[in-house]
């Protein structure tokens, strides 16, 4: 399928978050699915990233969704519901509901949507195993629902492969750069683009200890949830506008 232009939404996952580059930005599978559709093409590919992290799924589907449509881009990526089902209380039918709303809203602006499921970190967060119940009831939510018509379903939670620790970052919350390049990898191919994305690090990284963890991350997260705040607070998109894809 050739897509000239491309808009990626969602939260960290698709923002890229522990796809650290030296420069302390952050890359992520989507800008490799960018660089990938690039590739492929025989012209200019534009691509945006609207995607925030610590988004939940409203703004994802409603404020982000409408600027993505604005943008009259060939492709979406749309991806959320990963922060929704980590709150204490949600609504799996809800929260399929809302998402797949936002989905018919771009297919009938004539747009290709990619719908792409959060990968399964569970495995290896405290409190793991609730979390992954959630997550399989929003994924069988969501495929029952499948197939569409314009939109092509990216099963990352059902990755076993990407379940595995070494393609989690440090947080094992936010996937690593081998992580993102797995995705990027599951997209394309989906996508039938025959360029695969490039290789991330080698995922074996020094982990620190379990009571350095829990002080490092979990209980910040846990102090942001009761408070309220989010990791996104005050956040811009890191590229709101189409551009052209500069392949290095």
């Amino acid at each position: 399928m050739p897509f000239s232009s491309y808009v990626a939404i969602g939260d960290s996952f698709t923002e890229g978050v522990g796809d650290d580059l030296p420069d302390g930005t952050v890359r992520g599978w989507a800008d490799l699915v960018a660089r990938g559709l690039a590739l492929a093409s025989t012209g200019t590919v534009t691509y945006a990233n609207l995607a925030i992290r610590g988004r939940l799924l409203d703004p994802i589907a409603t404020t982000q969704m409408d600027a993505a449509i604005a943008l009259a881009p060939a492709l979406i990526s749309i991806n959320g519901g990963g922060n929704d089902i980590m709150r204490p209380r949600v609504s799996i039918a809800a929260v399929a509901n809302q998402l797949l709303a936002a989905v018919d809203s771009a297919t009938g602006a004539g747009i290709h949507v990619v719908l792409a499921s959060g990968a399964n970190p569970t495995r290896h967060l405290p409190l793991g195993a609730s979390i992954e119940k959630r997550g399989d009831l929003l994924a069988l939510a969501v495929r029952d629902r499948l197939p569409r018509d314009g939109v092509t379903w990216v099963d990352n939670w059902a990755d076993v492969e990407l379940a595995q620790l070494r393609y989690w970052s440090v947080d094992k919350l936010h996937l690593n750069s081998a992580g993102h390049a797995r995705v990027a990898g599951n997209v394309l191919a989906a996508l039938g683009v025959p360029i695969l994305a490039p290789h991330g690090e080698d995922g074996d990284i020094p982990r620190p200890r379990t009571s350095a963890y829990w002080r490092t991350y979990v209980l910040p997260w846990i102090g942001r949830r009761l408070t309220g705040r989010s990791s996104g607070d005050n956040r811009e998109p890191k590229s709101a506008t189409l551009q052209p894809v500069v392949i290095a």
